[in-house]
């Protein structure tokens, strides 16, 4: 818990620390990567460095920790650590790699407020930091030993069996195995991270949501292309749908991630929007291939039928379930082909579907879409508890006080995140 001395002091020097984080985010990777270059290899996404999402999510963290450490000074905020413990592990990050960052950020953080940082203010923030630190490294070493690895043998070689182009900017791999190490099974709604060489021999990690359950020799994976749109394109999506081909050898970690699906037997909705259908299709693999008879509700948004990737599988999956339902909505209009059963024109509305009692939610796409569909859910009275939402991308820690429109502070450190 934060300690009564450094409550007051974290209090008063937040506004000054969320007012300043882009530049303490950005010095601090600069002077981290000038002594640490080999982070860049494997570990950190160089293109969201390059946008500068990277680096205001991650730095921004110690501030979003604080504002949830002032909001409950008791206990640390579980749901912000789980979500960044499982992305650490699928990256194999290691306890060492702690106090580098901490070196580095507290470097920048005492470069950009100068004097600011009295001995006072950095013994207070030094506290919040390691609160933060070891409550992460005591969730990753519990989630590497529950999977019998270490972080240098999170990886292994899959071979690609099949590449199937989904839509013009989806690409779904199914890799099979290349060695005779058992497959541990992935939980339903899990993903793993894909590390590729770049063509100057610099290593880069992405995670991609595990569309269709495990059978003990395959994987399947579905990436979208990112194109920049004025920016730099996604360099490991488009080398993927690119370049990757069948008999091709790619490195992926264990699977990883902490929205999975609920086994208590409730009824389920799945809500998502564009390429955030990936995790909604392993789970809905996984509740066929255990023959479920749940009800089970699924609603997509998409710009046209065109674009709703993976659409093939997700409706043979609805179809073959007794107790499951369909609903898409496109922007281009309320036209579709497919076996659903509701077609709607316009952006998702909730009041369009009658929802089942008790049911367990889970939501995947834009963080404004989360956000207006978990809002819509509160009002009608679903308890906060039972919606659980995927992120992607590095805003991790923003989404989940984005999303549930966390007061005070926290605001003020998500408009900077």
């Amino acid at each position: 818990m934060l300690s009564d001395r450094s409550r007051p002091v974290i209090e008063a020097t937040l506004p000054v620390v969320a007012e300043n984080i882009e530049e303490i985010a950005r010095r601090f990777y600069g002077h981290m990567f000038g002594a640490h270059p080999e982070l860049l290899d494997g570990t950190f996404n160089r293109g969201n460095q390059a946008a500068g999402t990277q680096q205001v999510a991650l730095a921004g963290s110690v501030a979003v920790f604080a504002t949830a450490l002032l909001k409950d000074p008791e206990q640390v905020p579980e749901q912000l650590l789980s979500r960044i413990a499982h992305k650490h592990v699928s990256l194999g990050i290691t306890p060492a790699q702690y106090d580098v960052v901490h070196e580095h950020l507290f470097w920048a953080i005492v470069d950009v407020l100068g004097d600011a940082v009295t001995p006072e203010v950095a013994a207070a923030w030094d506290e919040v930091y390691w609160l933060m630190a070891y409550a992460l490294i005591n969730m990753e070493r519990g989630l590497y030993s529950s999977r019998g690895v270490r972080p240098e043998t999170v990886w292994r070689e899959w071979e690609v069996a099949e590449k199937t182009e989904e839509t013009a900017d989806v690409v779904t791999f199914r890799v099979k195995r290349v060695d005779d190490r058992l497959v541990k099974t992935s939980l339903p709604g899990q993903y793993v991270s894909v590390k590729v060489e770049m063509p100057d021999g610099v290593h880069q990690p992405r995670q991609y949501s595990l569309t269709r359950a495990d059978d003990g020799e395959h994987r399947q994976f579905s990436v979208k292309r990112v194109r920049g749109n004025g920016t730099p394109d996604g360099e490991v999506s488009n080398l993927l749908c690119d370049r990757a081909q069948v008999g091709d050898v790619l490195t992926l970690s264990l699977p990883f991630g902490d929205v999975v699906l609920d086994d208590s037997g409730r009824p389920v909705v799945f809500a998502s929007a564009g390429i955030g259908i990936t995790p909604m299709a392993g789970m809905l693999s996984h509740l066929t291939a255990a023959g479920s008879h749940l009800p089970i509700t699924l609603l997509h948004a998409d710009v046209d039928e065109e674009s709703f990737a993976l659409r093939r599988q997700v409706l043979d999956d609805v179809r073959a379930l007794p107790g499951a339902a369909a609903h898409v909505w496109y922007e281009r209009g309320a036209e579709s082909s497919l076996p659903v059963d509701g077609v709607h024109a316009g952006m998702m509305d909730l009041d369009a579907v009658d929802l089942p009692e008790g049911a367990a939610y889970y939501l995947c796409g834009p963080l404004p879409f989360m956000r207006a569909v978990r809002s819509a859910l509160i009002d009608r009275g679903v308890p906060a508890k039972d919606i659980q939402y995927e992120v992607f991308g590095p805003d991790l820690w923003a989404a989940d006080l984005a999303t549930e429109a966390a007061p005070g502070a926290g605001q003020e450190v998500v408009a900077q995140a």
